[in-house]
């Protein structure tokens, strides 16, 4: 394929050229057609327990064997998969981060496969669907699961301080001051800069595009507006101390947490899981309610992680591929099995209210309608657009923004450098840039 094919084909988030191209390039399915004997598939996944969820489809499918291949996440996992592409040895499925898909459709590693998932839109939340599919007909993916943003808040807290549960930004930022006010030793929440997937979904809930495409060039808006009210808005409750500024995941945010030295958190309807482990000794004081609005009103929300079962151009059954990837994302059993064995939170609507979903997580006893409510919120989640170099732009972040936090120092400069790292990779690559 051309280099420049191979550039648009990297755009497909905003113009269609993916299903002639993407054919040409790729392996026939006739295989499928001509087969004799059952078809045996390979499937690259790192979520844990997806054997178990595939031997469910084996029990039932003898003419498709499907065999998984446990692999890293990441960067890792993409990095193997374009790999494996260039010397014609990828799997039949592969399990993508959202992010991820522009990549690996820029390196000709997946193949079209809206016409095998004809009918399988409407199962998922629009902001969701869109992250799969490229120009608005090729599809290079079907959704598997879904992060959305939400507010945790220790409920007991909240009414020993008087405070009440922000329903905008606006709110947010005065409740983080009142509670300061009240109890100077403990903070609302905090900014953590090693989280880049966090900011994207708050970026991508206030309306961000970070990638788009017209012609043959890229137009990076990691420093639009949108996100630029972001940065300032974060980078402001740092600079004047409203909120802490340390990193998640380590133990001196556990304690935070399970002391009650930090109220809230902004993150994701998998945040029960981490909860159980980090604050232990919180169990039923937290509870879950929509992520605060730029507009007083207003419902959407962004995501934090996800991802998508795809199909490699590599296969040489694509069909019977599409197949058990629609299965695997749309069928009720797989999907109960995904959850239980797996841990996923499903981005099929049907299944985020059934199943090992019908009862509330046991770390939340005091709020039964979690997954009622999580499933309201998930349908608003916004649009995103992605690039084929999220992972520079993810590096970048954690490094600038990692130094203004830490000097707090506002992060308008980090964001612009951000931006400039971005455009600078995407040019050493080829690709053409607006300036």
């Amino acid at each position: 394929m051309p280099h420049t094919m191979r550039r648009r084909l990297a755009a497909a988030t905003a113009v269609l050229l993916g299903a002639t191209a993407l054919t040409a390039c790729g392996s026939s399915d006739s295989d499928d057609k001509a087969a004799s004997g059952p078809v045996s598939l390979t499937y690259w996944a790192w979520a844990p327990g997806m054997d178990k969820v595939v031997a469910l489809w084996n029990a039932e499918h003898p003419d498709i064997k499907v065999t998984v291949q446990k692999q890293a996440s990441g960067d890792d996992l993409v990095t193997k998969i374009i790999t494996a592409t260039k010397a014609h040895k990828a799997p039949d499925l592969v399990q993508a981060e959202y992010q991820a898909l522009p990549t690996l459709v820029s390196n000709d590693a997946l193949a079209d496969i809206a016409p095998d998932v004809a009918g399988v839109k409407d199962r998922f939340a629009p902001g969701i669907w869109q992250q799969t599919t490229f120009g608005g007909e090729a599809v290079y993916a079907l959704p598997q699961d879904s992060g959305p943003l939400m507010f945790f808040y220790r409920q007991d807290l909240f009414k020993q301080y008087g405070l009440s549960v922000p329903t905008t930004w606006e709110e947010f930022a005065t409740t983080a001051r009142d509670l300061r006010k009240k109890a100077p030793d403990k903070s609302l929440t905090t900014f953590s800069a090693n989280d880049s997937g966090l900011f994207a979904g708050l970026s991508q809930q206030a309306g961000a595009r970070w990638w788009t495409f017209e012609g043959d060039t890229w137009k990076v808006g990691i420093d639009d507006a949108a996100t630029r009210k972001v940065t300032d808005f974060w980078g402001g409750l740092v600079g004047e101390g409203a909120i802490d500024n340390q990193p998640m995941y380590t133990p001196a945010w556990n304690k935070a947490l399970n002391s009650g030295e930090q109220l809230a958190w902004v993150s994701a309807v998998w945040a029960p899981g981490v909860l159980t482990t980090a604050a232990p000794d919180t169990r039923g004081k937290w509870a879950m309610a929509p992520l605060p609005q730029w507009t007083k009103g207003a419902s959407s929300t962004g995501s934090w992680g996800g991802s998508s079962t795809a199909v490699t151009t590599d296969s040489k059954h694509r069909k019977a591929a599409a197949q058990f990837a629609t299965w695997l994302n749309t069928d009720p059993v797989a999907l109960a099995a995904l959850v239980k064995e797996s841990g996923i939170y499903p981005a099929a609507t049907a299944a985020q209210t059934s199943g090992a979903l019908a009862e509330a997580p046991a770390f939340f006893p005091n709020q039964p309608d979690f997954y009622t409510r999580a499933a309201e919120i998930a349908k608003t989640t916004a649009p995103a657009a992605w690039g084929p170099n999220v992972n520079v732009a993810y590096t970048a972040f954690k490094d600038e923004f990692g130094k203004a936090a830490k000097a707090r120092s506002g992060f308008g400069t980090a964001l612009t450098t951000v931006r400039s790292a971005t455009v600078a990779d995407l040019e050493k690559q080829g690709f053409e840039v607006a300036k």
